[in-house]
């Protein structure tokens, strides 16, 4: 299959994935893992995330005009500093993570169990939500909780940063909608914040002169538009409903990947 292809597939893959509770990261790594499209590196599926955030930024236009029109008021200055500090948050252990010199795995096994037992949290968690009472209000403690989900999904691919941050949010009674839109709003500038740190790294190890940055901005911008064609009706979907139908998938593709390492002998 040509690269430029392969990169296609990927970039429709990152924009329809990256809003829903399945992880991008995870679903980027298992074809190439699996070997059915050629690997592309961690700078390629870091990078092209970035793209995803052009989605959210045309469906939360109305929102982000309200929060810049209103920035004397007491309540949007509240909710900007506790998306910055989630944010900041994010950052230092993002930090941390990479002086640890973790990477995404090679193998398909860890997304598979991250992939599972991610299935698995959500059923809880959606039954312990279940008919409890919620409030819109982001407190710091779910600042804190949100900013840890997703870290725990930048280590685990497979775990998924948005499903991570809603649920993460609502378990500490955070209604679904406001749970929605704080991840999402977060993750404009975290998906930002991650791409260009890895390509600022890319230059400063000097690995930048082996990467192809045709694809790379190929594979982002296919993942902008396909992001922003169906990111729209995703954000309603996920406000409105629950992540049921996903934990479900995302058990039963765990599985199957187990099985598949498991008699490819990986």
């Amino acid at each position: 299959m040509p690269d430029w292809l392969a990169v296609i597939i990927l970039g429709i893959i990152e924009g329809v994935t990256e809003f829903l509770p399945i992880s991008s990261t995870g679903h980027l790594l298992i074809p190439q893992n699996l070997g059915w499209l050629p690997r592309q590196g961690d700078l390629f599926d870091v990078v092209i995330q970035s793209g995803a955030v052009v989605a959210v930024l045309a469906v939360f236009m109305k929102r982000l005009k309200h929060l810049m029109a209103t920035l004397r008021d007491v309540e949007t200055q509240d909710y900007l500093k506790k998306l910055a500090g989630a944010f900041l948050i994010t950052v230092a252990g993002g930090l941390v993570i990479k002086k640890a010199d973790i990477e995404l795995p090679e193998t398909i096994q860890p997304v598979a169990w991250a992939t599972l037992l991610g299935g698995v949290l959500i059923l809880i968690l959606e039954r312990l939500y279940h008919g409890r009472s919620s409030v819109a209000q982001i407190t710091w403690t779910v600042v804190v909780a949100v900013a840890a989900a997703q870290l725990i999904a930048a280590v685990f691919p497979g775990t998924s940063r948005s499903g991570a941050s809603i649920l993460m949010a609502m378990a500490f009674g955070i209604a679904r909608p406001a749970a929605t839109e704080f991840s999402f709003l977060l993750g404009i500038p975290t998906l930002l914040a991650a791409g260009g740190l890895k390509i600022l790294s890319a230059f400063a190890d000097g690995a930048s002169a082996g990467e192809n940055w045709a694809l790379i901005l190929l594979g982002t911008a296919v993942s902008a538009v396909s992001a922003f064609v169906v990111v729209r009706w995703l954000v309603h979907f996920v406000q409105s409903h629950t992540f049921t139908s996903f934990a479900w998938y995302r058990i039963a593709l765990g599985v199957l990947l187990l099985v598949m390492a498991a008699m490819n002998g990986h």
